[in-house]
């Protein structure tokens, strides 16, 4: 390529989407490398960065002579592409965002028709030269405080031991599944609002975790470690064991957060409908797979219903309702990635054998890439 790449970044059309892929501080950091930025006009309004702090950290708003963000070398996205998005995009562009390759093949196909080369941001391999580009942490770390926060506020007991003249007030008990970064999360933030906060996860070797954010843990005697950090799908036999050791289990709590995902499935079933029956009135489960499923039995997902006083929120996309810390946390893991792609001079070096680059790649040939 004869001279430096454009990244441009685009602003995201998902409904309920508020997040841009790059921030201004960021896209400074870009410039200084020798790239050149083309945001769409608007792309950051929603998370509280207008174009006015773009184009003083360099970057150039897109249309007329700076031409079309979706054009660009490099092209940023939030949200997946849909259709109408990758037919905009030229022949021969790098794309990088959230993709899910496995849970949508077709728009992998999609992408390599159109002659994508495309990097799934939840792809990189979670490895410790990978930390600072891990997205998929880095928007569980919003997802978790938020969980907590939602359940503070739709629970009708006092998250903190209260005491007043009229007598002391219990701490609500709190218990996550999944420790997880979003679990861990969630556990850390009910433990700051004063919850008594217990977490449970397969992978027992999570306990230690649990127990660093000041949290107990549930010992149910039921372990699936799987690869990569994730926990692998239980057996028949063993779910059923843990199902019933849950629904006993969860009938002591306040509020119940659930944060266990399987990548590429449908998110399992922790709470049951006999589990929510046990609970008592004015009880909460806040549930944060509510978009492959949920893990409880009767979530809807997007929704907040009640079953016999037992109140069940599903909430899809926490990290938009944070869009400016989410945006920040989530271009910088970008920006790590774009510069393992780029030289010192604003040119695309891609070894096609780096393991990150091998990993995150779903579309296209990155040896390709000039």
């Amino acid at each position: 390529m004869a001279g430096p790449l454009t990244v441009g970044v685009v602003a995201e059309t998902a409904p309920g989407e508020r997040r841009v892929a790059l921030v201004p501080k960021l896209a400074e950091r870009l410039v200084k490398r020798g790239v050149r930025v083309a945001v769409e006009p608007g792309a950051g309004s929603r998370a509280g960065l207008p174009d006015a702090l773009y184009t003083a950290a360099g970057a150039e708003l897109a249309g007329g002579e700076s031409g079309d963000a979706r054009r660009s070398d490099i092209v940023l996205t939030v949200a997946p592409p849909g259709e109408e998005d990758i037919e905009r995009l030229a022949a021969g562009t790098v794309l990088i965002g959230f993709l899910d390759p496995l849970g949508a093949p077709g728009r992998v196909e999609a992408l390599e028709r159109a002659g994508i080369t495309a990097f799934a941001v939840e792809s990189i391999p979670r490895i410790s030269r990978a930390q600072a580009m891990d997205a998929l942490s880095s928007q569980a770390n919003v997802s978790g405080y938020r969980a907590a926060l939602l359940a503070a506020q739709r629970s009708p007991r006092f998250f903190p031991m209260l005491t007043t003249a009229a007598g002391t007030v219990p701490p609500a008990t709190v218990l996550v599944l999944g420790a997880g970064v979003a679990g861990l999360q969630a556990l850390a933030t009910a433990k700051r609002l004063g919850a008594q906060a217990t977490g449970y996860d397969v992978r027992p070797e999570v306990a230690e975790q649990v127990r660093s954010v000041g949290a107990q843990w549930l010992d149910l005697g039921i372990e699936a470690i799987g690869d990569g950090g994730y926990a692998r799908e239980l057996t028949d036999d063993e779910r059923a064991e843990q199902q019933r050791r849950l629904t006993e289990a969860i009938g002591g709590f306040d509020v119940v957060i659930t944060t266990a995902l399987v990548p590429g499935r449908t998110a399992p079933t922790l709470v049951t409908a006999e589990a929510v029956r046990g609970m008592r009135p004015g009880s909460v489960i806040v549930d944060l797979a509510g978009a492959t499923g949920g893990n409880c039995e009767l979530t809807e997902p997007g929704e907040d219903v009640d079953h016999d006083g037992v109140t069940i929120s599903s909430p899809l996309n926490l990290p938009a309702g944070m869009p400016l810390h989410a945006s920040e946390l989530y271009a910088r893991n970008l920006v790590e990635l774009i510069e393992l792609l780029v030289d010192a001079e604003g040119r695309f070096a891609i070894d096609p054998a780096d393991e990150i680059v091998a990993g995150a790649c779903v579309a296209g040939r990155p040896e390709e890439v000039a």
